[in-house]
């Protein structure tokens, strides 16, 4: 991202051709590179692998009609919150890029319900597969 990013944007969600990524940023984004420094995350417990991927709340989103949606407003988010956060998941990997928080906490609660050593298995193998080809906005069939 270019310095002072926030104070000249605002904090939003990136999204496709963001003024604010610069030429490598969007090298790294596409290749999820920039995702790396999660490893530490993992490394120390506070992260897995796939889960349910953290959002920090106070990001106003892309497609949502507010900037902050109350935690009480989403279905499932209290389960949600149950399980440690992921770094890949089926909304990062099937969702759309643009979709809407609560859109993305759908998916979160499908891997949730149906978590297995298979599924993961899958989506680590596509998760490696996309990275690998750099191509993370498209991502072929539907889970």
């Amino acid at each position: 991202m270019i310095v002072d990013a926030d104070e000249k944007f605002g904090r939003v969600q990136a999204q496709e051709n963001d003024p604010r990524v610069t030429r490598i940023g969007k090298w790294l984004r596409a290749t999820r590179l920039d995702e790396t420094p999660q490893i530490l995350n993992i490394w120390t417990g506070e992260m897995t692998w796939l889960g349910a991927r953290a959002l920090p709340m106070n990001e106003g989103q892309i497609n949502e009609g507010t900037s902050y949606l109350p935690h009480e407003m989403i279905p499932g988010f209290d389960v949600r919150c149950k399980v440690k956060p992921g770094l890949t998941g089926l909304a990062q990997i099937y969702a759309p890029r643009d979709v809407p928080r609560r859109h993305k906490f759908k998916y979160d609660l499908i891997y949730i319900r149906n978590q297995s050593f298979w599924l993961d298995l899958k989506l680590i193998a596509v998760s490696f597969w996309i990275t690998c080809r750099g191509r993370w906005e498209h991502r072929g069939r539907k889970f």
